[in-house]
């Protein structure tokens, strides 16, 4: 993967809410489950981990540390501007340029799955925890997607944990896991949530199961259309370049976060009737079924019987 350093970022699409983001500490938000899915959509690591482990999220495991990535003290738009040779040194200036090339993507590919157009929505990047319109979370809910507010929200010390605790080290983990979350605003968008929201939200065929898989397959998308993405100005791609080893990455960090490894890592036995997001191989599958066909429109898990 590589990044252009003539690209010129959009920092509007993303918010810097830095350390608490005016809420107290705690898991303040629920697993999604029972009664639909009005509450977060995410990669939901952390959280199983605290709670299995019995600790109190990601925030408790890594003893409030941010790793030394997640920055601080300029803004966005001073760190991550084009005059600085070193902005992507900064995981806040990567990932801002991962959100603008998931946005500029979708912008052109939505009209494939509906009427209208896509409406872009921000990311925040807090630390520690962070109000939401889906309500208060901390770092050990993960990634997540609030329907409520349409936005996205993530701790970058996540990251960490995906590398040292589940061994996804690769630096296209990332987007990916940004690409899967801005699967679901496309997902709230066309009304595929509400739809899920009235089925099973557990269970290996569950509607949560096949929400989460066509993330994936979303995310798998964006990736073969990456390097087509153009930066604020419109004329300078913001990648220039995605090789198999990335999309490699990917996998491997699909596979960390599928519900039967985390179990397994847990130490626990599988159990598919409690599966929220589907098994590593599903998961690994979709992206790559999305990444093939280069195009949404293959992501159709709920009109089909092979997940």
């Amino acid at each position: 993967m590589e990044l252009n350093e003539r690209a010129e970022l959009d920092t509007s699409q993303v918010n810097d809410r830095g350390r608490g983001g005016g809420a107290g500490g705690g898991i303040g938000i629920p697993l999604p489950g029972g009664g639909g899915r009005g509450g977060i959509i995410g990669i939901v690591v952390a959280v199983l981990v605290a709670l299995l482990g019995g600790g109190f999220g990601l925030n408790a495991m890594t003893n409030g540390e941010d790793g030394g990535q997640a920055g601080g003290g300029a803004d966005l738009e001073q760190v991550c501007s084009r005059d600085n040779a070193q902005r992507f040194d900064d995981i806040r200036c990567r990932n801002l340029l991962y959100v603008n090339s998931i946005q500029a993507y979708w912008k052109k590919a939505y009209p494939e799955l509906g009427d209208g157009q896509y409406e872009p929505t921000d990311t925040n990047y807090f630390q520690a925890a962070v109000n939401t319109g889906c309500g208060q979370a901390d770092s050990g809910v993960g990634p997540f997607y609030c329907p409520a507010d349409r936005q996205v929200y993530i701790d970058l010390s996540f990251y960490d944990e995906l590398a040292s605790r589940f061994g996804a080290k690769g630096e296209f983990a990332q987007p990916y896991v940004l690409a899967h979350e801005y699967g679901h605003h496309v997902q709230n968008l066309l009304g595929t949530n509400a739809k899920a929201g009235q089925g099973d939200q557990s269970g290996p065929r569950s509607a949560s199961v096949r929400l989460e898989l066509q993330a994936d397959c979303y995310a798998g998308a964006w990736a073969k259309n990456s390097t087509e993405s153009k930066d604020k100005t419109g004329q300078e791609p913001l990648f220039t370049s995605i090789t198999e080893t990335d999309i490699k990455e990917a996998l491997v960090a699909a596979e960390a976060i599928g519900d039967d490894s985390i179990q397994e890592r847990s130490g626990g036995q599988v159990n598919p009737d409690s599966f929220t997001h589907g098994t590593s191989e599903q998961r690994q599958r979709w992206f790559r079924q999305g990444f093939d066909s280069g195009t949404p429109k293959t992501c159709d898990t709920f009109g089909t019987d092979q997940l």
